[in-house]
């Protein structure tokens, strides 16, 4: 996703839309690659070089979380609280993400590049939300 797609996302003068688009735009694409992982974990298992079962358990978790996420960006008024939470959630998964590629994961040099995207990705989706999280309250003061 561009720049410009992203400044087109938070075009708006209502703080709230854009906390909420950015936290349903996190649940689209963590909910498209958790079924990806449980819809073809055998053969992105074998580009990757990840296991099909952890690709597995990691869709699961993914496609409940991003329904977590879908639910609390589809509120009109998202609570700081929850917004928080999946802030520091996408923080660690991206953590968790290059440690395990550094300590526990063999994973091909797609499974490593596709590692690194995808923590960066959530780490970009953390820190848009955490901006779009600080500008709401911001307006209120």
């Amino acid at each position: 996703m561009s720049a410009t797609s992203l400044a087109a996302l938070a075009r708006t003068s209502d703080p709230q839309s854009v906390l909420r688009r950015f936290l349903a735009l996190d649940a689209v694409v963590t909910g498209a690659n958790g079924l990806a992982y449980l819809a073809a974990s055998g053969p992105l298992g074998r580009l990757l070089g990840i296991d099909r079962g952890l690709l597995l358990g990691l869709g699961a978790f993914l496609t409940v979380y991003a329904a977590g996420v879908g639910l609390l960006a589809s509120r009109a008024r998202p609570a700081a609280l929850p917004v928080r939470a999946v802030i520091e959630a996408n923080l660690a998964w991206s953590a968790l993400s290059c440690v395990a590629l550094a300590l526990w994961l063999s994973p091909t040099t797609a499974g490593a590049v596709w590692t690194v995207l995808q923590a960066l990705t959530v780490a970009g989706f953390a820190a848009l939300q955490y901006v779009a999280l600080k500008g709401l309250q911001g307006s209120s003061d």
